[in-house]
């Protein structure tokens, strides 16, 4: 088992203080730092060059495409495994917190996720693997571009959550990202990723499963649970008449969380303020969600949540503004006591 640190722009951390909390990351035994990238934060690119000078491997977990395309994408990723010296992964999505609808906004139309998933994956191992590459499919739509020319062997992680993307995952990617997965449920990844290998000839086992395991700490547990369900409500519940059976959404109701989501998201359309819906969330949803609360707990908790991975990241979570809050979960989630 690794540990990875995972940052992101919630933490309100300037990116020379981002570095320094990888620094810290790197001194506490974490193997790796993680970024999301997105139309709403930092350039993930940008941000991982900057995090290499402190010397761990560094990722994107993960970038929505078709925000990018895969010329941009393959260019970028290649640039940055040179710069880091082959220790960079990029690993991609469908923006499951953006959607078909956010991506209306960008004039693109509502393709198939797997489809697409299925056709950014392989032009991007063409191209990055130094060949021509020549695809007319429903999104990507590439005659005979090459890349750099020469081998890139940029790893490529899929951000997955349901069996068709699991699968999917199996038979392309070199890892799999997954995100707000119980443990109760790597197994059934585990299947349906050996599934998509076996379709594809390859060894279930040369497909790392990462997860980012949200990590709130702070002696006030109050204030670190309110922190943690911030982080969560966005993904939890279904934006009102939208399906419950898609996305992040259905991934809750495929663990069984259908019923108290369904509460809450009742009290929301009722006209109820987010500080009573945050209330609303049970403690034992929240426990299989990541943690929250004192130092001392987070080991312990940190071990069972990351059952079943290959790699687990620390995702932080700020309670407090500031580089020193950011650093107490580096510490108190250090892979030594874990």
């Amino acid at each position: 088992m690794e540990y990875g640190i995972g940052i992101d722009a919630s933490l309100g951390l300037k990116l020379a203080e981002q570095r320094e909390l990888v620094g810290e990351a790197k001194a506490s035994g974490y193997a790796s730092a993680w970024t999301p990238s997105g139309p709403a934060t930092r350039d993930g690119f940008q941000v991982c060059g900057q995090w290499a000078g402190e010397g761990l491997p560094v990722g994107i977990a993960v970038i929505p495409a078709p925000l990018w395309t895969v010329q941009s994408l393959a260019h970028q990723a290649g640039t940055l495994h040179e710069i880091t010296g082959g220790n960079f992964t990029l690993g991609i999505g469908t923006g499951g917190i953006y959607g078909a609808e956010y991506r209306a906004t960008y004039g693109l139309p509502a393709w198939p996720v797997v489809t697409m998933m299925r056709e950014y994956m392989t032009a991007l191992r063409g191209l990055l693997a130094g060949r021509a590459v020549s695809l007319e499919g429903k999104v990507v739509n590439l005659r005979g571009l090459r890349g750099t020319g020469r081998p890139l062997p940029v790893p490529l992680y899929r951000g997955a959550l349901g069996p068709q993307m699991l699968r999917l995952a199996g038979e392309l990617a070199d890892g799999v990202s997954l995100n707000w997965t119980a443990p109760g449920m790597r197994a059934q990844v585990r299947e349906a990723i050996a599934a998509g290998a076996d379709r594809a000839g390859r060894d279930p086992a040369a497909v790392r499963v990462t997860e980012y395991i949200r990590v709130c700490i702070d002696d006030d547990v109050d204030a670190a649970r309110r922190a943690f369900v911030r982080a969560f409500i966005g993904y939890a519940l279904a934006r009102p008449g939208a399906s419950k059976d898609h996305g992040y959404r259905g991934h809750f109701r495929r663990m069984g969380f259908d019923a108290p989501l369904t509460r809450i998201e009742e009290r929301r359309d009722a006209g109820a303020a987010e500080a009573e819906l945050v209330d609303l969330f049970p403690e034992e949803l929240l426990r299989e969600m990541g943690y929250y609360g004192p130092a001392a707990g987070a080991p312990a908790a940190l071990a069972r949540l990351s059952e079943g991975l290959d790699l687990a990241i620390v995702r932080v979570v700020g309670v407090r503004p500031g580089l020193e809050a950011a650093k107490a979960v580096v510490r108190g989630c250090a892979p030594g006591a874990v």
